[in-house]
Parts: structure tokens; C-alpha cells; sequence
């Protein structure tokens, strides 16, 4: 039995996530800032926690539960994003910010703040995307997302080699296109070839065992390009 945290569980990827480890005995912490649905489940072993993460003062809630309640933590999945789809002349400073505030800086933030709390053998995933992966196909009207994606890859590699020596393993998983909502706001005429729950039975047995062979790596995650 592990304790899990997951961010952005309000639907698709995360939200079935959350599911899957719960039904496996884990402890799960689902954070995103929309916990009607995870918090319907009624799951014994899921706590849901109302918090923003591109907010530095609603992270607190997060240290404040597991500093209380659990102690440590042995698997952090970076899950949430958020995608913004403008012609590049378009997008403001104000839209990439909003952008990095979650997709970057929320990352960072949450793994600084939980950093007392991992140990040797606990495992961050962050979930990226193969727009984030240097000569991979880009889509027009993704800057701010799919450099926000290349960003947190950089990140990844870093603290990989900065926490080495405390065996604490990051890992980044590029996703090529999964059909969820967030997919389906940004291109509601394409269908991707892999379902939400698909993915998230991937990222579960990777999140568990995948730091036994990887660390600072970015695996693609994608059977057609993207």
C-alpha cells in the first residue's frame, strides 16, 4: 500500500487514475480545483482536496494533509494541464502565463513543497506531452502549451540528477493524443486513437514500477504521431 498523489482528477486521465489505485489498496490525495466528481465516488481510500496549483498558498492544503496524515509520499503524478489553442499573433503574455502558472510552475511548486516528504524509492511522474519533444510534429495555435510541455521535461531531467544521491526518481511521460475532454475543447473534430482510461492503466503500472529502470528519462507515450 503506497500513498499517491494526483493532480487534476476533476475528469479524464486523473480521474481514472485515482479510481485505479484506490481499487488497488493505495491511498490516493486527488487534487484539482473541481472535486465534485472524484468526491461523488465516495472512495474510502481517495481523500479529494480543493486546491489550485498555479496558487502557491492553496498548495499549503496539500502540505498540511500529508505533513498530518500520511508522513511521506511514494508516488506524485504531475497530471494536470492546461492548453490554450491561439493562433501565436493572438496569444497574450497574460495567456502564457496562465498557461505556465499550471502546466510549469504548479509542478514545480508542488514538488518543492512535497520534497520532505519523498524518499529513496518514491517515483514523480510528470505527465508531458509529445509537444513538448524536440522534433516531434507541432501543432499550430500550441505555443504556449507545447513549449510549457518542453519546459517541464528540462525540469524533470534536473531534479532527477539534483535528488539522485536521495534516490528519489523523476520521470516524464510524453503522451501522444488521448481522447479526452481536454482534447476534445482544443480539437472537437479529432478522435484520438487512445481512450482516457487506456492511458491512465499505462501510467499506473509505470507510476509503480517504471523507477526500477528509468530515471530522468521522457518516455513517448504515442502509437501514431502525434
Amino acid at each position: 500500500m503506497k500513498n499517491i498523489i494526483i493532480t487534476g482528477t476533476s475528469r479524464g486521465i486523473g480521474f481514472e487514475l485515482a479510481q485505479l489505485f484506490a481499487n488497488e489498496n493505495h491511498n490516493v490525495l486527488a487534487i484539482s480545483r473541481n472535486i465534485e466528481a472524484i468526491s461523488k465516488l465516495n472512495h474510502p481510500k481517495i481523500t479529494s482536496l480543493a486546491v489550485d496549483i498555479s496558487d502557491e498558498n492553496d498548495l499549503k492544503k496539500v502540505t498540511e494533509f500529508v505533513n498530518s496524515t500520511w508522513k511521506k509520499v511514494d508516488v506524485l503524478i504531475h497530471n494536470a494541464g492546461m492548453l490554450i489553442n491561439k493562433p501565436f499573433t493572438e496569444l497574450s503574455s497574460d495567456d502564457f502565463i496562465e498557461v505556465y502558472k499550471v502546466n510549469v510552475f504548479g509542478v514545480a511548486s508542488l514538488t518543492k513543497s512535497m520534497i520532505p516528504f519523498l524518499q529513496k524509492g518514491s517515483h514523480v511522474v510528470t505527465i508531458s506531452s509529445m509537444g513538448g519533444i524536440q522534433g516531434s510534429l507541432k501543432f499550430p495555435g500550441l505555443a504556449a502549451y507545447s513549449s510549457s510541455k518542453g519546459a517541464v521535461i528540462t525540469l524533470s531531467e534536473l531534479l532527477a540528477e539534483e535528488y539522485k544521491e536521495q534516490q528519489i526518481t523523476f520521470n516524464v511521460l510524453a503522451l501522444g493524443a488521448v481522447q479526452t475532454e481536454m482534447l476534445e475543447e482544443a480539437f472537437p473534430d479529432y478522435e484520438a486513437p487512445t481512450s482516457a482510461i487506456e492511458m491512465a492503466n499505462y501510467i499506473f503500472d509505470f507510476s509503480l514500477n517504471g523507477n526500477k529502470y528509468y530515471n530522468g528519462k521522457v518516455l513517448q507515450v504515442s502509437s501514431t504521431n502525434p
